[in-house]
């Protein structure tokens, strides 16, 4: 009966609805997820969810990082709000190119304020006594790929005087794929890890 009630509710939506639905309720999830394993645990890698879980738990405390715009965490945030704020506008009978034109502005500023949070979240961190050195010998998590060779820096994540993401450089023969499991062999310039394959 249920879901003869959702069969005939998303019948009667319109296509603009029905994709504004499709991106609010993932992305919502998504969302809460992030949310809840900001507060519940840094443990998401052992559960397969790093990606999700571990996107929000990161504060970058290198200064060589910068305004980071795009990252996951950022566009979850973008298409939870773009969702809504379309849904907002959809069923307040505006025009479909005004409800996309203000639902993608109002997903950009949600962005930014996510980045801007971060962007200042980590200029705090920078300031404390981060011991890069303590990170020798401990596995990571491959949070941004790794090109080969040292060619440009990536991203991992691991616990280190709390769960950070840190830029990291490879001597490897080939580039390190997200998701994969490193080990920090070394520091460089005093900011930037080392790592290996495990």
């Amino acid at each position: 009966m249920i879901l003869l009630n959702i069969n005939t509710w998303w019948d009667s939506l319109t296509t603009l609805q029905m994709i504004y639905w499709a991106i609010s309720i993932p992305a919502s999830l998504v969302f809460v997820i992030q949310l809840v394993m900001t507060f519940f645990g840094s443990d998401a890698d052992a559960d397969g969810l790093d990606a999700i879980g571990d996107a929000d738990l990161s504060v970058d405390s290198d200064s060589g990082v910068g305004f980071q715009f795009i990252s996951l965490k950022n566009f979850v945030a973008f298409f939870t709000v773009f969702g809504w704020v379309g849904l907002a506008c959809v069923y307040s009978e505006m025009a479909g190119w005004a409800t996309v034109l203000i639902s993608t502005v109002a997903g950009i500023i949600m962005m930014l304020i996510m980045a801007s949070i971060y962007y200042f979240m980590g200029k705090l961190t920078e300031s404390g006594t981060l011991n890069m050195k303590t990170a020798i010998g401990k596995t990571a998590t491959v949070y941004l790929y790794i090109p080969e060779k040292r060619k440009a820096t990536g991203k991992v994540q691991l616990k280190i005087q709390g769960y950070r993401t840190l830029d990291a450089m490879t001597d490897d023969d080939e580039a390190i794929p997200t998701g994969s499991i490193v080990q920090v062999v070394d520091i460089l310039n005093d900011e930037i890890l080392l790592v290996k394959k495990s």
